[in-house]
């Protein structure tokens, strides 16, 4: 499906002007065309943005151009306050280079750790950093849960089934996701003692030993890697 986004020229007005009308401000870059000031649909652009995000290619025109440009969205700018869109990047693409972009990553399934030993999902990464050429572009990564069948398991990004033509750029051992263990009795005791700061604690000596096994496991890797 072929994503389709438009736009008018923004000639002289600031870009406060162009909110106050309803529109988003914005500019068009690329290594083939000059950056030009354009207004965008508050609506049209929202929605757009929700279903490409940062990685799907997008017809732009602009008004008076030919044809249309392929761009990425390469940045969006929020109202701190009301987090209303508040200005936006489009940088143009060539079709024969590779690009990189962040997809996001969507988790598929139930871990069986989740659901047969009552463990808690972490989730280390929610996007992922990739290289492709724009024909190969997707705009997520599916990651299966259905192997974390234990608390030793762990998703790495070596562990994803990447769409063809799909390169990660984060480390092979970077870990995704795994499941934790539910609070040993010692743990909920020391909650129960300590109040809201034993709770803190507890999260902090988890996430301190998370880190331990996931150091672990790549020092693991990187043992097995110099024995090759």
């Amino acid at each position: 499906m072929t994503l389709i986004l438009s736009a008018k020229k923004r000639e002289s007005e600031k870009a406060d002007s162009v909110r106050e009308q309803g529109l988003i401000p914005g500019v068009v870059y690329g290594p083939e065309i000059e950056p030009v000031s354009v207004a965008f649909q508050y609506n049209v652009f929202e929605k757009l943005y929700k279903e490409a995000g940062e990685s799907t290619l997008i017809d732009f025109s602009v008004e008076g151009a030919k044809e249309p440009t392929k761009v990425l969205i390469q940045a969006v700018q929020y109202d701190p306050v009301s987090r209303r869109v508040t200005h936006v990047d489009l940088r143009q693409i060539r079709m024969n280079e590779e690009m990189h972009a962040t997809v996001e990553l969507h988790f598929v399934g139930e871990a069986p750790a989740v659901k047969s030993l009552g463990g808690t999902l972490v989730k280390a990464h929610n996007h992922l950093n990739i290289k492709c050429l724009p024909k190969d572009s997707v705009s997520f990564i599916e990651v299966s849960l259905s192997g974390l069948e234990t608390f030793e398991n762990m998703i790495h990004v070596k562990d994803l089934q990447m769409p063809a033509g799909v390169i990660s750029t984060d480390s092979p051992d970077m870990v995704i996701v795994k499941v934790s263990a539910p609070l040993t009795e010692e743990q909920l005791k020391a909650m129960e003692d300590q109040g809201p700061k034993g709770v803190e604690e507890v999260k902090v000596e988890e996430k301190a030993k998370e880190g331990e096994a996931e150091k672990g496991v790549a020092d693991d890797a990187k043992a097995k890697d110099a024995k090759k």
